[in-house]
């Protein structure tokens, strides 16, 4: 009777308890209060500097130790499913089940980034509704400097230099990593090896053109200066929206990195290779979402 009910006599698969999710959750918990503490620090400022010293001292090690239990749920996490799958775990009706969760998942980074747009559309469209607020103590002059948008004293930046060159590389990732997807379902694992080490040199690309273009942005101090008092709410938008979006690329080349190197170990086939497959629809994600940044924070509102 043990014997009979060893084996599922159904499609679906049933996950052996993992602990990965708890793991990951901690580990995000700590790397972010390591993050914040880091920046901004936990105690008051007249605590004295030996508190302070002591505090910022080990929000570093905290927010590594946080990462660290991340890098290592991601790598135990996917391993664990490659596993399932190349034990036959992920049957047609459990792809399906995979396929309708990636795609549940990128509807929600969509409302994600939406929140952004509708945070900066508000602060863009209606700006002059703010000049006609009442003066109410420091409001007024918070409510002056978002009369304008931007902002008076903000230098935004060229949108035909860095940002376009960013737009370039990632509409030619988005053909690459395609060209890598047609290829593996024809069959061709040279062609599909090409085109994806190609993408994710240029999600690399992306993200350390990204990097310097926030360094010349806090080097140069073209959004918090002293003419730019009280406006700091558009180096805010800019920083988040931007910022999550090159934290996005960044997931997307770690993603795709990982199914390059399961490519070159033997794996994945024409027929079975949904890994690949949603690292792709991810990046498109980001690709989209990209070209509505350029188009309006760099180009429409820049």
């Amino acid at each position: 009777m043990a014997d009979s009910h060893a084996v599922p006599h159904h499609d679906y698969h049933l996950v052996n308890p993992s602990p990965w999710p708890l793991v990951s959750s901690l580990a995000v918990v700590v790397m972010m209060v390591g993050a914040v503490v880091w920046m901004k620090g936990l105690v008051p400022a007249d605590s004295g500097p030996l508190a302070s010293a002591l505090l910022a001292a080990g929000s570093k090690p905290l927010f590594f130790a946080g990462l660290a239990g991340v890098l290592v749920s991601m790598f135990g996490w996917w391993a664990d499913v490659i596993k399932e799958s190349r034990q036959g775990d992920h049957t047609p009706v459990v792809s399906i089940g995979l396929r309708y969760g990636m795609i549940l998942f990128i509807a929600s980074e969509v409302m994600f980034f939406a929140a952004f747009f509708w945070m900066f559309f508000e602060m863009a469209v209606f700006n002059e509704a703010r000049a006609q607020i009442p003066e109410i103590g420091n409001w007024a002059e918070t409510a002056a400097a978002w009369s304008t948008w931007p902002p008076k004293g903000v230098e935004v930046l060229d949108a035909w230099q860095l940002p376009l060159l960013n737009t370039i590389i990632l509409l030619l990732s988005g053909t690459t990593v395609t060209w890598a997807h047609h290829a593996l379902q024809a069959g061709d694992r040279k062609a599909t090896k090409i085109g994806l080490a190609i993408t994710v040199a240029l999600g690399v690309l992306f993200t350390a053109v990204q990097g310097y273009e926030y360094y010349h942005i806090i080097h140069e101090h073209l959004f918090f200066n002293d003419e730019a008092l009280n406006s700091g709410l558009y180096g805010s938008i800019f920083f988040m929206a931007t910022g999550f979006h090159g934290f996005h690329v960044l997931i997307g080349t770690i993603f795709l990195a990982v199914c390059l190197l399961r490519l070159m170990a033997g794996q994945m086939t024409p027929q079975k290779h949904f890994g690949f497959e949603a690292a792709a629809w991810y990046w498109h994600f980001v690709d989209v979402v990209w070209l509505f940044l350029f188009a309006f924070v760099y180009v429409v509102f820049g």
